[in-house]
């Protein structure tokens, strides 16, 4: 795992900490909805992490896309599911989109070697 994946999940585990610790009822609430909407259902977990990346890349949330591209590491998604999400991501976002898909992609390629053995259960946003 690279320093920068390294230090984006710590980050982001200290922060959502943070968060968590002085949340009211509405934020524990909201962190927990969105671990619960991306548990297998009828549809399974990884194509909701596929949607949960297209969402984040057209609304330009390097975060979010970062957190997704790691849990579809996690779940052993193909590259190349990946790369069509990625893609359908620049179709629905347009241009605008391209700086943060080239972040997506230099993310996925020092994410995705570092993929565990078995996923962790999610946490929240």
């Amino acid at each position: 795992m690279s320093d920068r994946v390294t230090t984006f999940v710590r980050e982001r585990e200290e922060r959502n900490a943070q968060v968590l610790a002085s949340a009211d009822l509405v934020v524990k609430r909201f962190f927990h909805l969105d671990a619960r909407a991306y548990q297998d259902g009828a549809l399974p977990r990884e194509t909701k992490e596929l949607l949960g990346l297209v969402a984040s890349l057209v609304l330009r949330c390097d975060d979010c896309v970062s957190y997704h591209l790691l849990e579809l590491a996690k779940l052993r998604v193909p590259r190349e599911q990946v790369q069509e999400a990625l893609g359908v991501g620049l179709v629905v976002g347009g241009s605008i989109v391209i700086p943060h898909l080239r972040r997506a992609v230099a993310f996925l390629e020092e994410a995705a070697p570092a993929a565990p053995e078995d996923p962790e259960p999610r946490e929240g946003p």
